[in-house]
């Protein structure tokens, strides 16, 4: 009987992890039959997902526009969110939902006085805890913005690492077949989502209007906190500058962020151990244990040893 418990919590664990494995195939190839498709229709792959953001934004903008008649408010009570701080913020997080220096000062006291209304009727109704609340949902209200706007920044230069490898070989593999770096990037881009499109996208449409390639560049390192990025603009602008074929610069640089990626991987990898043995611990031990000491105690209630039938 115990050597059947124990069989049956392993196939179960077995089966859950085919499963995952299972689940992440079809996904990747959902994904690239996606991409398949696009090419050859001559669809954007990513156009579905770029009207869902249009629409959230006009959405959000809807719903926060009694923020405005607060923002003069908000740019006078600035604490920890400094006009200059703000804008920065929100050109490194690409502009999110249309958001504007005036409006998410006024969004932030919007919320403020969200949360003072919150934390008065929490009194009135007499919730526990509530002489706290009328003091912290204010302050939640008021640092939600800023903090919110801060993930976005960090998450945004996380995509532009991830993606930024792959996006500098095909560049390279492009140049190196004779295509120029404009028609290379309008190539490339289109297969991309998430900031390197956008950052790049931007980059074409400010060359097409006359903005110089030097001054688009140094716009790119002004939207841009990523050492990796930043590496590979202030290469671009050198190479611009001394005459560097662009074709050697894309490669030495992605043969670099390859490495880079390499070691963070390693470093990932490392940290993950502990994290493992702790899940396990705390998780999967104590429900495996359950389980087997659960058809046990089952087993000695209700099978045919039972005890019930020593009496």
């Amino acid at each position: 009987m115990d050597a059947l418990i124990i069989l049956t919590v392993i196939a179960f664990w077995v089966c859950s992890l085919l499963s995952v494995r299972h689940l992440h195939a079809y996904l990747a190839q959902k994904r690239d039959v996606f991409i398949h498709v696009s090419d050859i229709t001559q669809i954007d792959p990513f156009e579905k997902k770029q009207k869902k953001k249009e629409r959230r934004a006009v959405i959000f903008e809807h719903v926060t526009k009694y923020a405005d008649d607060f923002s003069d408010l908000g740019q006078r009570i600035n604490f920890f969110s400094e006009n200059y701080m703000v804008e920065d913020w929100l050109r490194k997080s690409g502009n999110p939902l249309k958001l504007t220096v005036a409006r998410f000062q006024g969004l932030k006291i919007f919320l403020l006085i969200i949360g003072f209304i919150a934390g008065v009727l929490s009194i009135i109704i007499r919730l526990p805890f509530s002489q706290y609340f009328i003091i912290a949902f204010p302050l939640i209200g008021y640092f939600t913005p800023i903090l919110l706007i801060k993930r976005e920044v960090k998450k945004r230069q996380q995509l532009i690492r991830r993606d930024l490898p792959d996006f500098l070989d095909t560049i390279s593999t492009s140049l190196q077949a004779g295509v120029s770096l404009d028609q290379a990037l309008r190539e490339v881009i289109i297969h991309f989502d998430g900031p390197i499109r956008e950052e790049f996208s931007r980059f074409i449409n400010e060359t097409d209007l006359g903005v110089s390639r030097e001054k688009a560049y140094r716009d790119l390192l002004r939207r841009n906190e990523n050492p990796e990025f930043q590496s590979l603009i202030k290469a671009l602008i050198q190479g611009l500058e001394l005459g560097v074929p662009i074709a050697k610069t894309f490669k030495v640089q992605a043969e670099d962020l390859r490495k880079i990626r390499q070691e963070q991987a390693k470093e990932l990898a490392a940290k993950a151990s502990p994290k493992v043995t702790l899940v396990t611990t705390f998780l999967i031990a104590p429900v495996s244990i359950l389980m087997i000491a659960g058809l046990m105690v089952m087993n000695m209630l209700l099978g045919e040893n039972s005890i019930f039938n020593l009496f």
